[in-house]
């Protein structure tokens, strides 16, 4: 009966380090994504006839840095 509570337990702890390591692994996209659209929003500021090229530059930089995201999320669930 010990033994099955401690495989619940050791069980549980697994799952709890994979929500932690990934809670970890958006920080890094956060920060970039803020980073990206701070410095197009300041580059819309200083030449606003720049802002569709500066736009869509932006949306193609914000989907590469949310794979990142993405790719920590599947790493979570793989290890």
């Amino acid at each position: 009966m010990n033994e099955i509570i401690l495989a619940q337990a050791a069980e549980s702890s697994i799952t709890g380090l994979g929500a932690i390591g990934y809670g970890i692994a958006t920080i890094g996209p956060g920060l970039g994504i803020g980073i990206l659209v701070g410095k197009t929003v300041e580059g819309m500021a200083r030449q606003p006839e720049m802002a569709g090229q500066l736009r869509t530059t932006m949306f193609l930089g914000i989907a590469f840095v949310e794979a990142l995201a993405l790719i920590g999320l599947v790493a979570g669930f793989l290890f």
